[in-house]
């Protein structure tokens, strides 16, 4: 195929899980749970005004779909913030050096002021209905061997609850992944080669 003849042209969004000892948001421990869960929580989608007094047409039309999203715990590794029973703590500061490391060594500009913000979620993979990120940096590079990659921006963010099944009325998720903090990559929609996109998939040497 002639890639260039059809325009290729892609970006990547690339997440990485931090390997902190506790979530983002709570002091629940960041690991991944293989033996039964000791209780379950079940909860219906409702659907909320945002900030702008406006009800999101995605959420509207989830809610009316009336499913069913069952939530499997466990008592020493589940907080009340990852059951959405109280707010969020401080920000976790491990992993919060680690995003601003990964900037770093992407050549980003670090923004100076920034605050967490709220994406909504609409598949009940996260018990409140969104998902807390924070823009940590912006307006990156990194070496490969077709030049410089931009990197439009870096944020940190809590990865979301993880799917044991899925049917047409209800899901089944399990909460030891909920709030794990990960890193969130974009590069900029650049990349005119599948060659090129390997690369920055696929590429392990440190980044210079």
């Amino acid at each position: 195929m002639d890639y260039n003849a059809i325009g290729l042209k892609a970006g990547l969004e690339i997440h990485q899980q931090i390997d902190s000892k506790e979530k983002l948001f709570s002091a629940a421990p960041n690991y991944l749970r293989s033996d039964e869960p000791d209780f379950v929580v079940k909860r219906r989608l409702h659907r909320v005004a945002g900030e702008t007094g406006e009800v999101d047409a995605a959420v509207e039309y989830e809610a009316g779909l009336g499913k069913e999203f069952v939530y499997e715990a466990h008592n020493e590794s589940t907080s009340l913030v990852e059951l959405d029973e109280e707010p969020p703590k401080e920000i976790n500061a491990e992993a919060l050096d680690e995003a601003l490391k990964v900037a770093l060594l992407m050549n980003c500009e670090i923004y100076q002021h920034t605050q967490v913000m709220r994406k909504t979620v609409i598949d009940g993979s996260n018990t409140s209905g969104f998902q807390r990120t924070v823009l940590i940096g912006h307006d990156g590079w990194i070496d490969t061997s077709f030049g410089k990659v931009a990197i439009d921006s870096i944020a940190l963010e809590e990865d979301s609850a993880r799917v044991v099944k899925k049917e047409k009325e209800h899901a089944i998720y399990r909460l030891d992944r909920l709030g794990i903090p990960l890193v969130e990559i974009s590069t900029a929609p650049v990349l005119n080669k599948p060659e090129m996109i390997k690369e920055i998939i696929s590429r392990k040497e440190e980044i210079k």
